[in-house]
């Protein structure tokens, strides 16, 4: 059984061995570099150019029986607005919650939790992600241009590494269902007061049973609550393949949001999405012109799941009173976001509309 002592806090500051300043992780050169004298320390050359990512296993940490080596405790403050858990440094108190820009005052509690396998670094900078949220918003015509001023002269975005839960399994599934084999009939109908003859669709079902297998390799799933999901869903692909061993000089400079899904509903969620791919391979496999599923018997084993920590740059603007929230991937780029409206863009194009079908209608009414 874990214990509740065994984890010490998890601090992410690596001093600069030239001027004692602090390093950052740098996107671009995959490299930590010191902003004060500009000396940089190679990352390849630490135990975190390991490439090999090992899995947990999941039934050992429903029993709380993993190793005390994959606890850990970090210094987080849980935003009264939006619940977010945010990773704070040791010599911070007080800061404005990334996500929806409310003023927090940390605490000094910790939360203990399940340490991250692996992480996909930042692969661009700030300027970089602020660029790319400035051309999305560019092409938002309706959204009030104060706001757009207001976003891109704003404060710095944030880098934010939010949690996710990935899972394997092995997956073994027997079905039963039927099998469509499409047919025609001719009839006989009258159509204008004539007879025709047309070619009606019809099914012939067969009963059929089988057997699919598939081992399914790292089901994302989304272990936060702090942003909407559909959001987080349209940053999607990730490119997991370029997964690195968890190490915290990833996380110099940037924050990290702790989990707050638990394992076993981040299990469900996989597995409802298990289901869908395993009904896809069932109507394959029964094959014919349709399908008809009636009953699926799965049998999961070898299941493992790693706890991991994607890269997202964060701006969470109050502007007017309202919370607008962009997030960028920090991989590829692509910017979701609240979309606003401005009433008065939309009453200009309404009368702009109205002026044009007007012009329009009369100039058609001289050509008459």
């Amino acid at each position: 059984m874990t214990t509740e002592t065994q984890a010490p806090l998890a601090e992410h500051h690596f001093p600069c061995d030239a001027c004692g300043g602090d390093l950052r992780f740098d996107p671009g050169g995959r490299q930590l570099v010191c902003d004060h004298c500009g000396n940089t320390q190679s990352l390849d050359a630490g135990p975190w150019g390991q490439t090999q990512i090992r899995e947990l296993d999941f039934e050992a940490a429903l029993n709380q029986a993993l190793p005390a080596m994959e606890m850990e405790e970090t210094r987080v403050s849980k935003c009264p607005n939006c619940a977010a858990e945010v990773e704070f440094d040791p010599n911070v108190h007080a800061a404005e919650c990334p996500f929806c820009a409310t003023p927090v005052v940390t605490d000094t509690g910790t939360h203990r939790h399940i340490k991250p396998r692996g992480v996909l670094p930042f692969a661009f900078d700030e300027t970089s992600a602020r660029d790319a949220m400035t051309h999305w918003l560019g092409r938002l015509w309706f959204a009030p241009g104060g706001l757009q001023d207001y976003a891109r002269k704003g404060r710095k975005m944030q880098g934010i590494y939010v949690p996710y839960w990935t899972f394997d399994a092995d997956t073994k599934s027997q079905y039963t269902g039927e099998r469509g084999t499409v047919y025609y009939e001719t009839r006989t109908v009258m159509r204008d007061g004539k007879r025709q003859q047309i070619r009606v669709p019809k099914v012939r079902w067969r009963g059929v049973r089988g057997r699919v297998a598939r081992f399914f390799d790292d089901v994302l799933v989304l272990a936060s609550t702090s942003l909407p999901k559909r959001f987080t869903d349209a940053l999607e692909p990730w490119d997991l393949s370029e997964m690195q061993p968890y190490a915290p000089e990833y996380l110099a400079g940037f924050r990290a949001e702790g989990y707050a899904v638990p394992l076993k509903d981040g299990f469900v969620e996989a597995r409802q999405r298990m289901d869908q791919v395993i009904a896809r391979d069932i109507r394959f496999d029964i094959g014919g012109d349709r399908q008809r599923i009636h009953r699926v018997d799965t049998d999961l084993s070898d299941i493992t799941f790693k706890h991991v920590l994607l890269p997202v740059w964060l701006a969470a603007y109050k502007y007017r009173g309202e919370t607008y929230r962009f997030v960028v991937n920090g991989r590829t780029g692509k910017v979701q976001g609240e979309r606003p409206w401005s009433a008065i863009k939309i009453a200009i194009a309404v009368i702009l509309g109205l002026i044009v079908a007007a012009a329009i209608g009369y100039g058609a009414a001289l050509t008459q």
